[in-house]
């Protein structure tokens, strides 16, 4: 990547920083963080929680959320968030994304605080892998058919095969982390980062293409397994798997990992496979 290009990034500690500072919740979409003609999908889920957290006082630590991504953003939207039920122990709240031309992003986001239990299972066990510097760098340029996004994050492929190889396991393993510093060790709710990093990799249908071929996520619905985020230099280790790809759309299951191995967040999504 240029150094023209690296100045030109708005980094996403920024984005999420605008949107607290609006009085209307209404930002500006930055160049470098589109996918095609869309925003980001995690930087629109991300914005939503922000929103959430902005607008919802005393809310307890992010338990789960589903995304529904309606319409590609242009350059100028607004996040609103509302509460719809708050609990003993959990609260309810709902945001979304619209702008000049309808609604974008509808979010329904669950927050609660921990409760003592009698149980403690874990069936989410990290995959045997190197540390991140062990693995080459992926960063291949928009043109060869990286979205724009991508610039924002440093990705190092962990698994046994790389995008467009055309492999028949759509496994992909990935190492993830923002690219700027200043996004590692930023201010913001270490949630909202999470869910901007989350859906940085790309489909694990990828690996089964031979050339590159737009992709869109329609929807998304993750769950955090701890509200102690934390992971060492920025790494996480994500895991998307397809479990079917017809029809022009794909299923697949996430789950997310810190360098130590604990599982922080589990997801599924279904995509949008136009090749």
């Amino acid at each position: 990547m240029s150094a023209d290009a690296a100045s030109d990034r708005v980094p996403f500690s920024a984005i999420m920083q605008a949107l607290s500072k609006s009085p209307d919740h209404t930002i500006s979409v930055p160049d470098t963080s589109r996918q095609g003609r869309a925003m980001f999908g995690g930087l629109a889920a991300a914005l939503c929680v922000q929103a959430a957290i902005d607008a919802i006082p005393d809310l307890p630590p992010l338990r789960s959320a589903q995304f529904l991504f309606v319409g590609p953003a242009t350059e100028i939207v607004r996040i609103s968030a509302s509460l719809l039920r708050r609990g003993k122990s959990a609260v309810i709240g709902h945001a979304e994304m619209s702008d000049a031309n309808g609604m974008l992003v509808h979010a329904h986001l669950c927050f609660g605080n921990a409760r003592a239990s009698a149980i403690d299972y874990d069936d989410l066990i990290a995959p045997d892998v190197k540390a991140p510097r062990e693995y080459p760098l992926f960063a291949p340029p928009p043109r060869a058919g990286a979205p724009v996004f991508f610039q924002n994050f440093e990705m190092r492929i962990a698994g046994k095969s790389m995008p467009f190889s055309g492999t028949n396991e759509p496994d992909f393993l990935t190492w993830m982390r923002f690219r700027a510093e200043a996004d590692r060790n930023a201010d913001i709710p270490p949630s909202v980062a999470l869910v901007g990093i989350g859906d940085a990799p790309p489909s694990s249908g990828v690996l089964m293409l031979k050339t590159p071929s737009p992709i869109s996520t329609m929807t998304w619905s993750i769950d955090m397994l701890t509200d102690e985020i934390a992971t060492d230099d920025g790494w996480w280790l994500i895991r998307n798997v397809a479990e079917q790809i017809s029809g022009g759309y794909s299923s697949q299951a996430m789950t997310l990992w810190n360098r130590n191995g604990r599982p922080i967040m589990a997801s599924r999504q279904n995509i949008a496979v136009f090749g």
